[in-house]
Formats: C-alpha cells, structure tokens, sequence
C-alpha cells in the first residue's frame, strides 16, 4: 500500500516545515485540536489560481490535488464532467500529483508559499499530520439529511474524525486481497476459490511446483519488500498485532510465529520469494499468487492474459481473519476563500450520490464507499458479471483501523524493513522485530500526546 515519506507525524515537525514557528506555534500547541488555533494558521492561505475552461467561466472553481494517475485519474476526470454538467454554479478541476509522496511534497509547499489547492486526499490516519497544523476545514456543518457520515460504510467513518470533528469523508477506500492464478490452481487439481488459511497454501505450494515456468518449479507466492499493510493481516491472523493502543507488541510471540513462518515457507520450503513487483510477477505468470489491494484489481485483469482469482486475506487461527482499512479520503484545504470552501463540499456530496461512487468502483477496484451504492444495478451487474468483484465486497465486514503506530510512515517503513530482511535475507523472524522495536517506540513516545488529544477509542 503506497504512503508518503515523511519521518512522523508530530504537529510540531509539520509546523517547522511549514515555517509556522514562534506565535503561532505557540499557539497550535494550546487548546483542542479544531479550535480557534487553526484561524491563527490558516487565515494567510489563498487558493491556487487555476486554468477554467472557456464554457465554465464565471463559475466558482475547485481545484483537487489528486494522487492517481492512469485509470483512476481518468474515472476522476469523468466524474468531475459529469459534476459540472448537473449544476452552472461550480467548476471542479482535477490535477494529477502522480502519487500520495509527490502531493505530500507538493501540498507542504503550497502551505509554505500561502497558495493552496481546495481539495486534497491522503490515505488513512496519515492526513493527521496536516490536522495538528489547522490545515482543513471541519466538514460537520455542511451536512445535511442528504449528506452525512451516515452514508458511507461505518468501518471508514470513523479515521475521518479527530477532537470529535470530521475533517475527512471516504472516497478510495480499499483492503488487501490475497490474488491467484485460477488457471494454475486447476491445472494442479487445486480448489478453484483459492486458500484459505496459511497452512492451506502451504500443502498446495508442492503441488503447484510440479508445474514448470521458464523450466524452473512454479514458486507460490511472491512477496514484496514494502508489504507492511498485507502484513498487518497476517499479524492479526496468527492472533498478534503491531501495536495494542500506544504500546508496541512487534516482538510478543504471536508476532514472532507470523513472520516466522513466512520465513520457513520462503527459505526452507522453498515456495516463496521477495520481488522486486509482486503484483507485475504475478500478472505475467511467473508466480501462482501475491497480495494486493481491492483496488489493483481492475488493472490487474487488465493487465493478465489468464483467469484471475481473488479470495480473503489468509487465516490462521481462524478461516476468516480481519483486515486493515486502507485508501484514502477527500480533505477541504482552510483558507480565504469560504466560497470555494463551500463548493467543495456540494463535489463532495455529488460523489457520494449511489450512481457516482458506483461508477467509481466500477472502474478502479476501489471499494463502493456508500451504503445506498451497493445496491445500484452498476455494483450488483458488476458482481454478477465478474464475482471477484464480489469477493472484495464479502470481506469488507472484516476490515478495521490498521494498528495505530502503522499510522506514522517512519513506523511502518521499520515494520516493512524488518519483512525484508526476513524475506531477502532469512533473518530470524525474532531479531528481526526485536531489532525495529526500539524505534517504534521512541515513534510511539514522539507522537503519543497529539494522538491522545483526538483518538477517542
């Protein structure tokens, strides 16, 4: 799963990025978040000019940063046309940024030059470190009984809300889903819906060997060197965690059984290995299966020559194990222009209406976010046509908040470097996350008094 590069989230690294030091500074760090201190930062902000096509000049521009490219970026593009064709009042501009690090970067800027886009989407809990800064606006007074946290899927609400306010609405939600070769597995005489459990891939790994690709043993699976987001699955599967509220439990032994036996199935049975692209190994054959995101699996099945299949992340202690929320979400960027502002959230409300967020299932993968879409003839058809689809939708009763200290970057790239070693270099699981717990938690420690000023649970 992609996350910028940034060491913590911490609102005082962001506000000496940003140049807010002294009074101001003085100021974000007293009060509760959401208060009068967000003025105190955000009243210098302008919004970016932009370019406004000639048929919608004289109407209230909004420009979003977006992180997609490719097809997404085209769904996004379609959505926006369809959004200034239903109204004459507001122009909805999008920009590709082409990835969540880059608008990172970008967006940090913007704030430090005091010019700002009006719409911006960051995955997870990781808006948050803008959130300690005052950089969005609350969202709460612009819902209505047509437009509220209600419509989307309860698991995702939630991650929105810091200080008891919502700053953040759903939109590219997704989970990981464990991705295999239907073709390979019946060729081995294997069960069409894939494994379930661990232990199950491992007693179907010899079988598929016995199928020979560039004349080499079929590999099962392929593993990643940034797989930190699949891994929070794996951990709570083999029943341990990242993390239990602010302390780090990385190295307690049902951690240490996760990713051992990850390291057994790759060095000692030989069935795995850590690529360089899992999923591109994947979609051209040369291995049975790997991870990825319900959102890869439109371009996934664009970009395989065979029948993919996709199934639940694998259990272990139990058939059905829980998944991490992953995705991102659509921010309204506080600055002068309140009319901006508000015409940010009327293209807010028109993509959670059942059609649009269907449509934007359709076309990338990306969970339907609103519960009113899910029973739309374009998700239903979709599901019919192609049950993978289905699969994906199944599994979202499973998916919760990841961990919290894999809500900071500087965390999750010691979680995703410990996996490494264990898959490139056969480290022992147990050195390898005994090695990374010291960092997480001076991370933890770092960052412990801003998360306990707006996590309520």
């Amino acid at each position: 799963m992609t996350r910028f590069t940034t060491s913590t989230l911490s609102r005082r690294s962001m506000l000496s990025v940003m140049g807010l030091t002294g009074a101001a500074a003085a100021l974000s760090a007293c009060g509760a978040p959401g208060a009068s201190t967000e003025g105190a930062v955000n009243n210098a902000y302008k919004q970016a000019d932009l370019q406004i096509p000639q048929q919608y000049q004289g109407r209230t521009p909004v420009l979003f940063w977006s992180p997609w490219t490719a097809g997404p970026q085209d769904a996004i593009t379609e959505m926006f046309r369809q959004f200034n064709e239903s109204q004459t009042d507001i122009v909805a501009v999008t920009e590709s940024q082409e990835s969540y690090q880059v608008l990172n970067q970008k967006l940090t800027a913007a704030l430090q030059a005091r010019q700002v886009p009006d719409v911006v989407a960051f995955p997870e809990l990781q808006w948050l470190q803008f959130y300690f800064s005052g950089v969005f606006a609350e969202l709460d007074p612009y819902f209505t009984s047509d437009w509220s946290l209600d419509a989307y899927l309860d698991a995702y609400v939630g991650e929105g809300i810091a200080g008891g306010k919502t700053y953040v609405v759903p939109f590219a939600r997704s989970n990981p889903l464990f991705y295999f070769n239907r073709e390979l597995f019946a060729r081995a005489g294997l069960p069409e819906e894939g494994p379930k459990t661990w232990d199950d891939l491992a007693e179907y790994g010899p079988e598929l060997a016995k199928i020979t690709v560039s004349g080499k043993p079929l590999q099962t699976m392929a593993f990643g060197a940034t797989d930190n987001w699949f891994g929070q699955a794996g951990v709570w599967a083999f029943g341990g965690s990242f993390s239990k509220d602010y302390e780090i439990t990385v190295d307690e032994a049902p951690a240490v059984e996760w990713l051992e036996w990850q390291r057994s199935f790759i060095h000692e049975q030989k069935l795995g290995y850590m690529a360089k692209a899992a999923m591109t190994d994947y979609t051209t054959g040369l291995v049975a299966a790997c991870h990825g995101s319900t959102a890869s699996l439109r371009g996934a099945m664009q970009a395989a020559k065979f029948d993919i299949g996709v199934a639940f992340m694998l259990g272990k202690k139990s058939e059905r194990t829980q998944v991490p929320t992953g995705g991102s979400g659509l921010s309204i960027i506080k600055a002068e222009s309140k009319d901006r502002q508000d015409a940010a959230a009327e293209l807010f409300k028109f993509l959670a209406k059942p059609e649009i967020a269907a449509y934007w299932h359709a076309s990338t993968g990306y969970v339907p976010i609103t519960k009113a879409a899910h029973d739309t003839s374009i998700v239903k058809d979709l599901v019919k046509e192609d049950p993978n689809f289905g699969v994906a939708l199944d599994q979202l009763p499973n998916a919760k908040t990841a961990d919290r200290i894999t809500w900071f970057q500087a965390a999750t790239d010691q979680i995703s470097g410990a996996m490494a070693r264990v898959y490139g270099d056969n480290v022992p699981a147990a050195e390898a996350l005994t090695g990374i717990r010291p960092r997480l938690e001076e991370i933890m420690a770092d960052n412990r008094e801003d998360l306990e000023r707006v996590v309520t649970s």
